[in-house]
């Protein structure tokens, strides 16, 4: 045995039992994280695919609303829509909570987008075009989108690191704390046996010695 398992040891049947009430606390404990690595898994693949999806949406949503837009600037001409932005107040803000996923803290985004005017739009729409309309709109869905994959990637960055965490605490109790007591048990037990044969064959010759005498005193009463 090497001197790492060895030393600190005591070899008593009191330590060996304890070593094996702490190597099935372990067990277990490495059963639960290889079934909680294995649940985040399917989490993290599932936001995985979610992102190609939500990316191939929000590209052809983008594309839609630079087109829009396009068709508004020939209508209403650059100059305008610049002055139109600077006019417009903030309409949009987002707002982060948490949701649990088997213990881990996952991000949930939300959009609020202010609802325009009871009357009118946030611009003249006398002096615009339903083109510039439809453009702020396509817009507005765009930023859902994109709110919707910043929460996704988000998640899988989160998950990805508690995983990782997960991975690293199933390998060192399989690699290394479950074989370490094992082996300190195993020396501990072949400590203990070796110590009952000394005691076995130092009770023998104690016999014998015994044996002998007597014989002598029965030999010499005789």
């Amino acid at each position: 045995m090497s001197t790492e398992i060895i030393s600190g040891v005591h070899a008593t049947r009191a330590e060996m039992l304890l070593l094996r009430r702490r190597v099935q606390l372990a067990r277990r404990g490495h059963d639960l994280l290889v079934e909680k690595r294995d649940a985040l898994l399917l989490h993290f693949f599932e936001a995985i695919r979610n992102i190609g999806v939500i990316r191939e949406k929000l590209t052809k949503m983008l594309d839609e609303a630079y087109k829009e837009f396009m068709k508004a600037q020939l209508v209403v001409g650059l100059g305008k829509l610049r002055e139109i932005s600077h006019t417009i107040p903030e309409r949009f803000n987002v707002t982060e909570r948490t949701r649990n996923i088997i213990g881990v803290p996952i991000p949930f985004f939300e959009l609020h987008v202010t609802e325009k005017p009871e009357e009118g739009w946030w611009y003249g729409v006398h002096e615009t075009s339903a083109t510039l309309d439809n453009a702020v709109k396509t817009m507005e869905k765009t930023l859902e989108l994109m709110v919707e994959l910043a929460e996704v990637e988000t998640s899988v960055k989160r998950l990805a690191e508690v995983i990782t965490m997960t991975k690293r605490r199933v390998n060192a109790l399989e690699n290394i704390i479950i074989p370490r007591l094992e082996n300190t048990i195993r020396f501990i037990q072949m400590h203990l046996e070796e110590r009952a044969r000394e005691d076995f064959f130092r009770l023998k010759r104690i016999k014998a010695l015994h044996e002998a005498r007597r014989v002598e005193v029965e030999a010499a009463l005789a």
